[in-house]
């Protein structure tokens, strides 16, 4: 796949200006192709912030707007990759990559570079003509294209290192599902195969699925696999506070290690802040944290919390409040709030730190505020009606935290810590 040079002429005049704009209003030189115009030039707009080493290749050619909405960012690119070099380390050279769902090609382009050889697979014509040509434009030598659907050729591809999957959340009518098995392809329905062409399975799926529902299914369909293999990792991964990913990794194991095991590390990363833990590590602390909330009373003057702490999106996906409650020593303040206070700051808590100003009963607490940056955490009321109900404008350096706190409704007025 190629751009004439009208079209690339066309591209570099109107490369920042609306595409709205110029869609109704430009006036091409004779043999500009309009409509590959119009992606490249959305396409590259949207890559200066979500893929800037891509946008800073000027020969890329970009597609339609859905494929660039659907592919992965450039950190996130990088984080796959620098998890996929780990987990092939001590493999046997030549290492070989396979991405059964290749996409606009993003994943690929950044994991390819640390195997030996990459093979890029994907069932959209117009899709491989991109990656040709942009793998190229890249310096990227070692791939090798193929126009296919995945699960048609699993008996023809040779043995791997490692398998990346990112099934395509859209149904046959472009409507978004979340579901594994509704995704395409049917990840868990060639799960058995795949575990039998490499050691190493990358799953990527939609941050909005329970991981530990996604990993009991992929467990169950590698049940009766000819090769025993199972979830060994699982790593949710946000951007600037924004869940983006849901990752599986599946590993095989042999016949002599005996029982899966059902307990994998899990790994929430947010941007450089990265918690760790193995899923039984929450089981111990279960109990003991309940029975703490129970006895819960809300705080009087002589005790008074300094600080309130709001895990970051990974965490909350997580949900392992009470290991956050015994790692850091604070306090969860109810069972459904997933807000926590100290009495001393913890610097390393991996989430937003504030410095508590007044807490209290709402109304007498939220008296004088006139703007401040407003988050509800278990609270009948949104945001919105808090804000029209107590005339309170949005911005400023204050922060509030409506919650409930020993069944009473709560507020927390912070500042940053």
């Amino acid at each position: 796949m190629d751009i004439n040079e009208q079209t690339r002429r066309f591209i570099a005049a109107h490369r920042t200006e609306q595409v709205r704009d110029i869609a109704l209003h430009a006036h091409p030189e004779d043999g500009t192709d309009l409509a590959v115009a119009l992606d490249c030039i959305e396409g590259w707009q949207r890559a200066r912030t979500k893929l800037p080493q891509w946008a800073a290749c000027e020969d890329i050619i970009y597609p339609p707007h859905l494929a660039m909405e659907q592919c992965s960012s450039q950190s996130t690119a990088q984080y796959k990759t620098d998890l996929a070099q780990r987990l092939s380390s001590g493999a046997p050279h030549p290492t070989t990559l396979i991405d059964i769902t290749g996409g606009f090609g993003v994943d690929f382009s950044y994991m390819s570079r640390v195997f030996d050889r990459a093979v890029y697979i994907e069932r959209q014509q117009h899709l491989c003509e991109l990656a040709e040509h942009n793998m190229r434009a890249l310096g990227i030598g070692n791939a090798r294209i193929v126009n296919a659907d995945a699960a048609a050729i699993l008996d023809e591809l040779p043995p791997a290192t490692l398998i990346m999957a990112d099934p395509a959340r859209r149904d046959a009518h472009g409507s978004r599902t979340y579901a594994i098995a509704d995704c395409t392809p049917n990840i868990l329905a060639i799960l058995p195969k795949l575990a039998g062409i490499a050691p190493t399975i990358i799953i990527k799926l939609s941050p909005m699925l329970d991981w530990h529902q996604a990993a009991q299914d992929c467990n169950r369909a590698l049940d009766d696999a000819a090769t025993p293999a199972a979830v060994s990792e699982i790593h949710i991964v946000s951007v600037h506070n924004e869940c983006k990913e849901l990752l599986l990794v599946i590993t095989r194991h042999g016949a002599e290690d005996g029982e899966t095991d059902t307990f994998p590390l899990v790994t929430c990363v947010d941007d450089d802040t990265i918690f760790s833990f193995h899923a039984q590590d929450t089981a111990g602390t279960k109990a003991l944290e309940r029975k703490q909330l129970r006895h819960n009373v809300q705080p009087t003057a002589s005790d008074q919390p300094a600080y309130l702490y709001e895990p970051n999106a990974s965490l909350m996906k997580a949900s392992c409040f009470d290991l956050l409650a015994q790692r850091f020593g604070v306090t969860q303040i109810d069972s459904n709030s997933h807000l926590f206070v100290s009495d001393k700051q913890v610097d390393a808590f991996p989430g937003r730190a504030f410095a508590i100003n007044a807490y209290g009963p709402v109304k007498h607490t939220l008296r004088g505020i006139k703007q401040a940056n407003i988050a509800v955490r278990n609270y009948p009321a949104s945001v919105a009606q808090v804000r029209k109900r107590y005339h309170i404008a949005d911005g400023g350096d204050i922060f509030v935290f409506l919650t409930t706190m020993s069944g009473k409704k709560t507020a927390f007025v912070c500042v940053k810590a």
